[in-house]
């Protein structure tokens, strides 16, 4: 009879920490894929509020940025988590490339040094995650290095992916060779400037949270 309580009373300790669990969701790409965009339009629609500062400087998120205790609803379905955008994944950060966007030569290689940390901080809350949407930008290859290197560290996880094919706005977009990247994933096009599709890829999130 003491095993059965004991056992009845295990049994409702683990569902109600099962419950607690924050759910983390994370926002991973390249620099300048619009992640923070995203994540700002996350936040906007259901907090009334930013998450971070958009720049088209790479690299502007230097840090990982944590927004709790978001709710979304879909379909009369609800989902809450824990937004987390990351710096953009590089395999190279140069100095002289700030020095080009204007900076001078101290303060460029202070912003590589930061930016560097940022990546290998990025990649250590890979393990955190519960789900990551890949952010890419629709007008650029999305085949390269760093994209395969993104989506390999995913799969050895088991982690639920939804890629995003920003910037559809523009006329260069091409959401299908995205699409033909990486078939094994949703991928859905949308504008995270202007909120086009955002109401699809809010249900693309209920599908990779499970």
């Amino acid at each position: 009879m003491i095993n059965i309580v004991r056992s009845f009373i295990n049994k409702v300790l683990r569902g109600i920490f099962k419950k607690k669990k924050n759910f983390k969701l994370g926002l991973y790409g390249p620099p300048n894929g619009g992640k923070t965009t995203l994540a700002n339009r996350i936040c906007k629609d259901w907090l009334g509020q930013d998450m971070g500062t958009v720049s088209n400087i790479a690299h502007e998120t230097r840090e990982v940025q944590i927004k709790e205790e978001i709710s979304i609803k879909s379909k009369g379905k609800e989902l809450t988590f824990n937004l987390v955008d990351t710096p953009g994944i590089a395999t190279k950060i140069d100095f002289e490339d700030f020095i080009k966007s204007g900076m001078k030569e101290k303060q460029a290689k202070e912003r590589a040094k930061e930016a560097t940390k940022g990546v290998i901080d990025a990649i250590k809350w890979l393990d955190e995650m519960d789900a990551v949407v890949i952010v890419l930008d629709a007008t650029k290859d999305p085949y390269t290095q760093v994209n395969v290197t993104i989506v390999g560290n995913l799969q050895a996880r088991n982690i639920p992916v939804l890629i995003v094919a920003n910037k559809s706005d523009l006329k260069k977009a091409d959401i299908k060779k995205v699409q033909a990247a990486y078939p094994q994933y949703n991928v859905i096009g949308i504008s995270a400037k202007y909120g086009n599709n955002i109401d699809q890829f809010y249900e693309g999130l209920f599908a990779i949270a499970g």
